[in-house]
This record gives structure tokens, C-alpha cells and sequence, in this order.
């Protein structure tokens, strides 16, 4: 990447159009550049968008002009403070919502009390969960359902060993 920002200036200061064999012989006079690592920064440079690559006929030409650069800067900018101001729009509603909120949780004794019932009745509804878990097995519908996958898994059983019977006695 070092190499990257001196062949820009190349660009800037002629404000011109070059072909890779022209920037070739600038690169390596003007900003010390090896000849043979110009093509490879330039590309870096076009697949960067710091630098314009137009084919015309069999030639490509490379450019790269002061404005672009200060336009692609400006709608960066626009960009990040359109998203700070939605940022601090957000912040500020949720500060809003926030405050709306705390109103109606005053710490009253009441809504002390009534926090301490909640807890204790979700306490007592995972202990049901649990108990009902524990006697799911001894459930009537549960026990049907067994016996009915028993059955199946039987007459299945019995089909594949009555075709294995029958294969073997031929």
C-alpha cells in the first residue's frame, strides 16, 4: 500500500489522461516507483476507485482528477452525518420512551409487593411444569401412544422377518 499513494499525485498535479506505458516511464522518473510495480499499483488503484480506467479502442487510459477525490470525500461526509443525526434522533426517542417509562414505576409499597408475587407465582407455575414433566409417563394418552408405536414397531419387526424367513427357505 505505501506505493499506492505516489502514483496519485502523478495523476493531480498533470491534471491529464495517461496510458500504462506513459505512467511506466513517469512512475519510476518522478516518484521513484519501480517500473515493473506501476501496472500492479495501478490496478490496486482502479479496483480501489482512486482511479478511472476507461478501454477505448485496444488502449486503456487511467485518470484520476483533485475533484473526485474531494466529491467521494463530501458524500462520505454527508453520509456519516446523515447517520449521526438518525443516531441522535433514536437516542433521543428512546430517551423520551425511557422517561415515559419510569413515570408510571414509582417504587410504591405496592408495586413492591406486587413484584414479589409475580416472582413467586412464575416460582410455583416451573414447579407445576416440573411435577406434570415427572407423571407425564404414567399420562393415560401418553401410555396409548406407547403402546400403539409398540404395535407398529412389532408388525413391522415380524414383516421383515417373515421376508427374511421366506428368502432363506428357497
Amino acid at each position: 500500500m505505501p506505493q499506492l499513494t505516489p502514483v496519485i499525485p502523478i495523476f493531480w498535479e498533470t491534471k491529464d489522461v495517461f496510458q500504462l506505458k506513459d505512467l511506466e516511464k513517469i512512475a519510476p522518473k518522478e516518484k521513484g516507483i519501480t517500473a515493473m510495480s506501476v501496472k500492479e499499483v495501478l490496478q490496486s488503484l482502479v479496483d480501489d476507485g482512486m482511479v478511472d480506467c476507461e478501454r477505448i479502442g485496444t488502449s486503456n487510459y487511467y485518470w484520476a482528477f483533485p475533484s473526485k477525490a474531494l466529491h467521494a470525500r463530501k458524500r462520505k461526509l454527508e453520509v456519516l452525518e446523515s447517520q449521526l443525526s438518525e443516531g441522535s434522533q433514536k437516542h433521543a426517542s428512546l430517551q423520551k420512551s425511557i422517561e415515559k417509562a419510569k413515570i408510571g414505576r414509582c417504587e410504591t409499597e405496592e408495586r413492591t409487593r406486587l413484584a414479589k408475587e409475580l416472582s413467586s407465582l412464575r416460582d410455583q407455575r416451573e414447579q407445576l411444569k416440573a411435577e406434570v414433566e415427572k407423571y407425564k409417563d404414567c399420562d393415560p394418552q401418553v401410555v396409548e401412544e406407547i403402546r400403539q408405536a409398540n404395535k407398529v414397531a412389532k408388525e413391522a419387526a415380524n414383516r421383515w422377518t417373515g421376508m427374511y424367513h421366506n428368502n432363506t427357505d428357497k
